[in-house]
């Protein structure tokens, strides 16, 4: 019996101690966005299972490593075996942290699949020193990950976006009339997503500071976001009464 309030996930039981706290996204549909702690937990399994391999020369753990994040990547969350081990039991005792876009850790995942595919290649061949150094390599990467948050595979997705989107679509000028806003000052016209935390923090700072944001829901209005090259969200850029482009906040 629960004596406090209990936010339910899929049960009216409280277990415990422990309480099942409601979910914003749901992980195994919710595909375009990601609880930003779920990549951390895989990429701790992938640090202590490539580390064990490089430790102990056990090379046929990188051949299932990688097997797994490739089953995972082609089937979805439902079969990779880190995910699911977060989502069933971790997330519904410790909560569900803050939503981030899933486009950079999947691919972290990718990254990760080839470099442990081409480690046990090596090892097959009979290169066991390139095989043990690109083990390790996956290990610390992702070692890293977990410490700091620096996904560098994150970062490299980041990075290939802004040059294929925003930066390849430079434009000068936003059509307020097809946002349906007329406005006398300087504005904002920001991209946003329902389900992005850093959106909405970005959106608060902006309110702060007294500005007036427009928000333009990437998820309902994917044509504006082709047209500006929007790759990556929150942008947002401060453009005056004739949407003229001041510059990018």
């Amino acid at each position: 019996m629960c004596h406090t309030p209990c936010l339910l996930l899929r049960t009216d039981v409280c277990y415990g101690v422990w309480t099942m706290n409601a979910r914003t996204a749901d992980p195994y549909s919710d595909l375009a966005v990601i609880d930003a702690r779920a990549p951390r937990f895989n990429q701790a399994v992938v640090a202590t299972i490539s580390g064990l391999a490089s430790v102990t020369g056990w090379w046929p753990l990188l051949a299932l490593l990688g097997a797994q994040l490739i089953i995972g990547l082609t089937f979805g969350r439902r079969y990779c075996l880190p995910c699911v081990a977060y989502f069933e039991w971790v997330q519904p005792r410790w909560g569900e942290g803050p939503l981030e876009d899933s486009r950079p850790p999947r691919f972290a995942n990718i990254l990760g699949a080839v470099f442990l595919s081409a480690a046990t290649l090596a090892h097959i061949a009979g290169l066991h020193t390139l095989g043990l150094f690109l083990g390790a390599l996956v290990s610390g990467l992702a070692l890293l990950a977990v410490t700091t948050g620096l996904c560098m595979g994150c970062e490299v997705y980041r990075f290939i976006a802004r040059v294929r989107g925003v930066r390849a679509r430079a434009f000068d000028r936003i059509d307020l009339g097809e946002l349906g806003v007329s406005w006398a000052r300087e504005l904002v016209v920001q991209f946003t997503h329902p389900l992005c935390t850093e959106c909405h923090e970005l959106e608060e700072r902006l309110t702060r500071e007294g500005r007036h944001v427009v928000k333009v829901d990437v998820s309902k209005r994917p044509d504006l976001a082709r047209k500006y090259g929007v790759s990556l969200v929150p942008l947002a850029f401060a453009v005056n009464a004739d949407g003229v482009v001041q510059g990018r906040v």
